[in-house]
């Protein structure tokens, strides 16, 4: 899947740090390039690094009965590693970039010890796995009970989101994968969402033509998603 990215945007969380938490935080990171495609850990591996990504964005990927599963989106809002907030270092899921961009990375060794010695940034990624266990509830109950069209419309707005852009390239197979739905489905989903004029889709291309038509059209999960977000960490 490829993005046509705008220009990249800052790390929210780090925006929200007060100046001199932040730049403890920026001198001991490495910006790095996100491409898609790549794998940054697997479930069960030690994490090695901590990722604040600034474009681009990251799927988190459970695997059950050799079936995989998209549970979370982590773009500029969030960070990737925040088990370790828990004492945790084992990756709970795979973590496979879909959106191309850049981050900011950070040893674990480096990230403990500044974690330690700052109290904001304690108090705020606090918040930050709050609203992850909030949202990863969420998706869990949305597989469950909501249709396709409307999670196939969710989808495009967390990643749309998340990559700031309106373009990108998907094939229905990797939609598939990712909503863990037969291919049909989504096949019958996107056709239904291109009729309605609020995306076009031709040979894997798909441009959101209509978003506020897909916000209307979505599964009440995405406002739920941006509503706790908003509301806990400001």
């Amino acid at each position: 899947m490829t993005f046509t990215r705008a220009v990249s945007a800052t790390n929210r969380l780090l925006d929200m740090l007060l100046p001199k938490d932040r730049e403890q935080l920026l001198v001991n990171c490495e910006h790095m390039e996100l491409n898609i495609g790549e794998v940054l850990y697997r479930v069960g591996d030690v994490i090695p690094h901590v990722y604040f990504p600034t474009g681009g964005f990251i799927s988190l990927v459970a695997s059950i009965d050799s079936t995989n599963l998209e549970v979370g989106l982590v773009g500029n809002e969030g960070m990737l590693g925040i088990t370790l907030l828990l004492g945790v270092d084992t990756a709970p899921f795979t973590a496979l970039i879909q959106g191309a961009g850049t981050a900011l990375r950070i040893s674990v060794s480096s990230f403990l010890r500044i974690l330690e010695q700052s109290p904001e940034l304690h108090r705020v990624l606090k918040r930050y796995l709050y609203v992850t266990m909030s949202q990863l509830a969420q998706t869990a109950a949305c597989t469950r009970f909501h249709l396709v069209e409307g999670r196939l419309a969710r989808w495009l707005l967390m990643s749309q989101d998340r990559a700031h852009a309106d373009h990108f390239h998907i094939t229905h197979v990797f939609l598939a994968y990712m909503l863990g739905v037969r291919r049909v489905g989504i096949t019958k989903a996107a056709n239904t969402l291109q009729q309605k004029k609020l995306i076009s889709y031709q040979r894997g291309e798909i441009r959101v033509l209509d978003r506020a038509g897909l916000e209307a059209i979505s599964c009440g999960c995405y406002k739920a998603d941006k509503e706790i977000y908003g509301r806990i960490m400001g």
